[in-house]
C-alpha cells in the first residue's frame, strides 16, 4: 500500500507502524455490552479454537439440539437435564435481556456465568465477523502491567479465577458439567498471551497514571474477592470493573492519539519539536465523564478528535514511507524522533497538510461519528456504559453494574453519569483493597478519577451517591471524617466468617 492508496481509502488500512504501536486503538471497538466483553474474555483466555463468528452458529446448533431432544424426550449421555429443563434453564434462569430492536429475533443469549456459555452466546453480532472484544481486555492487562512477567502472571491469575473449581458454588459446578454434556465442548484450555513482551512498556509510563494501570491493579483485588461470594455475584463484580475500565481505556487512548497529532502538526507547520514530548502526549489529569451530568456530546467530541488524529498520523507515516523514511509512534521517544524526521524532510511532505484537509472534508460524516469507525466507537461506549434497556420489561432491573442511567423514565430522557450499585460496590472494594479499616470517601472519588470519572468528594454526603452508599452499607457517618463519611470495606464480615 502507498500514500496514494491511503488517500483513496483512508480508513481501509492503517500503516504498519501505527497498527503495531501499543498506543493504537486495537482491536477497533464496535458494538458490545458488558456481557459481550466477559464472554469475549472467556473465549480469548480459555477457548483457543472458537472464533467470534462461530458463536452464533453454535448457538443455533444448540437450539436445534434442544428442540430435537424435547420432541424425542431424550438427553445426551452425562446430562442431568432433559430438553425441556435445559430450555427453561437457558431461556428463563440464565436469560440475558435482549434489546428492544431484538425482541423478534430468536437466538440464545445468556448471562456469562461460566466459560461454557461463551461457546454459544455473547458474540458482538449475530452474523458476519464480529470483533474480538476479549482481546481489548487482554490489551489492557498488557498495557497496565509494568513488565512482561507481571502481565503474564496477571493473565494466568485471571484464567484461574474464571475457572470453575471445587471452591465455586454448587450451581456453577452443575452448570459447567451440564453445558459440557450438551455441547461436547469444555472451557478451560489456557491461552497464554504470546505477544505480551511486545506490548508491555518498561520506562515509558513511569509516573503516568492511566486507566489500564489502575485496571491491572484492581483486577487483583477482584480476583482475591472470588471466594467471598457466589459465582453470579463475583462475575457481576468483574463485569462492572471491566466495563468501567474498557471505555476509560479507549477514551484515554483517543486522548493520547489526539495529543500525538498535535505534536506532529506543530512539527509539520512550524518545524519545531516540542521540548518534552512525553509530558505533551500523556495527559497529567484524565477526565472524560463527570458525575451527574450528560455525557454524549463529550464522548462524541473526543471520538472526533481521535479520528482527526488517526487520519493525520497515518497520512504522514505513509508519506514518509513512500520517501523511504521509517517512523514510529510506539513511544514518546519515537514520536519525538518522528517530529525530527518531519522537520528534516519537509520537502518530502509537501502537500500533505492540504491532502489531510481534503480527506477530512470528504470524510466529514465519519469524523462526526455518523458512520463507520466513529459511529462504531460511539456505539461501543454507549452500550458498555448504559444501563441495559430490555425488550422484556420484566427484566428492566437486570443490569445493576451500569455507569450511565437515564435521568427520568421517559424514552427521551438524558443519559447521565450515575454508577449503579454493583459498580459502586466494585469501586469501593478496589479502593480499599489491601487496607484495614474505614477510609475517607475522598479515596472513592480518587479511585473513580483514575478511570476518568470526576467527582467532588465533598458533594457525596448530600447527593444520590451518598444515599446509595448508605443503602448498601458501605459508609459510616462520622463527624470526624472528611464530609462526615467513612468508606467501609464491603467484604470484611464475609471474610471473617
Amino acid at each position: 500500500m502507498t500514500y496514494s492508496d491511503f488517500t483513496a481509502s483512508p480508513w481501509g488500512k492503517s500503516h504498519q507502524a501505527y497498527r503495531d504501536s501499543p498506543l493504537s486503538l486495537s482491536p477497533a471497538p464496535e458494538y458490545a455490552n458488558s456481557e459481550v466483553l466477559i464472554a469475549g474474555l472467556y473465549r480469548t483466555i480459555g477457548l483457543k479454537d472458537t472464533s467470534e463468528g462461530a458463536v452464533p452458529v453454535r448457538g443455533r446448533e444448540l437450539d436445534r439440539k434442544i428442540t430435537q431432544a424435547r420432541d424425542r424426550r431424550e438427553k445426551p449421555d452425562g446430562a442431568a437435564l432433559d430438553g425441556d429443563a435445559l430450555h427453561a434453564l437457558l431461556r428463563i434462569v440464565l436469560e440475558s435481556p435482549k434489546l428492544p430492536n431484538q425482541s423478534s429475533k430468536r437466538f440464545i443469549q445468556v448471562s456469562p456465568l461460566v466459560g461454557e456459555t461463551a461457546q454459544f452466546s455473547g458474540s458482538a453480532r449475530l452474523a458476519g465477523n464480529p470483533w474480538p472484544a476479549g482481546q481489548l481486555v487482554r490489551r489492557m492487562v498488557r498495557l497496565g502491567s509494568p513488565n512482561a512477567e507481571t502481565a503474564g502472571k496477571r493473565w494466568a491469575e485471571l484464567f484461574a479465577a474464571l475457572e470453575v473449581d471445587a471452591k465455586d458454588d454448587v450451581f456453577a459446578r452443575f452448570l459447567k458439567d451440564e453445558l459440557s454434556a450438551w455441547t461436547n465442548v469444555g472451557w478451560g484450555q489456557f491461552v497464554p498471551d504470546a505477544d505480551c513482551a511486545e506490548f508491555v512498556p518498561k520506562e515509558e509510563f513511569d509516573g503516568v497514571a492511566y486507566p489500564a494501570r489502575q485496571f491491572a491493579t484492581d483486577l487483583g483485588a477482584i480476583i482475591a474477592a472470588k471466594t467471598l461470594m457466589t459465582r453470579r455475584q463475583w462475575i457481576s463484580l468483574l463485569e462492572a470493573l471491566v466495563r468501567i475500565a474498557a471505555v476509560a481505556h479507549v477514551a484515554w487512548l483517543c486522548e493520547v492519539q489526539a495529543r500525538i497529532w498535535e505534536c506532529l502538526q506543530t512539527a509539520l507547520k512550524a518545524g519545531a519539536v516540542p521540548a518534552d514530548v512525553r509530558a505533551q502526549i500523556y495527559p497529567r489529569q484524565f477526565s472524560y465523564l463527570r458525575f451527574g451530568t450528560g455525557v454524549v456530546s463529550e464522548l462524541k467530541d473526543r471520538t472526533s478528535r481521535y479520528l482527526q488524529a488517526r487520519l493525520g498520523i497515518n497520512a504522514i507515516l505513509w508519506r514518509l514511507h513512500d520517501a523511504g523514511i521509517e517512523a514510529s509512534i510506539a513511544s514518546a521517544a519515537d514520536v519525538a524522533s518522528m517530529c525530527e524526521s518531519i522537520t528534516k524532510n519537509r520537502s518530502a511532505l509537501d502537500g500533505v497538510w492540504e491532502d489531510i484537509q481534503d480527506i477530512a472534508d470528504r470524510e466529514v460524516r465519519t469524523l462526526l461519528c455518523r458512520k463507520g469507525i466513529g459511529a462504531n466507537l460511539m456505539e461501543f461506549a454507549r452500550h458498555v456504559l448504559y444501563q441495559r434497556q430490555a425488550a422484556d420489561q420484566r427484566l428492566r432491573g437486570y443490569d445493576q453494574g451500569y455507569v450511565l442511567r437515564k435521568r427520568g423514565p421517559s424514552r427521551s430522557s438524558q443519559w447521565i453519569c450515575s454508577p449503579g450499585p454493583v459498580s459502586v460496590l466494585a469501586i469501593v472494594h478496589c479502593s480499599l483493597a489491601g487496607l484495614t479499616g474505614p477510609r475517607s470517601v475522598h479515596r472513592f472519588a480518587s479511585h473513580l478519577g483514575a478511570y476518568g470519572i470526576s467527582l467532588n468528594h465533598r458533594d457525596i454526603a448530600q447527593n444520590e451517591l451518598g444515599q446509595q452508599l448508605r443503602m448498601l452499607g458501605l459508609v459510616l457517618d462520622s463527624p470526624d471524617a472528611e464530609s462526615g463519611m467513612l468508606l467501609v470495606p464491603p467484604f470484611v464480615n464475609s471474610s471473617a466468617a
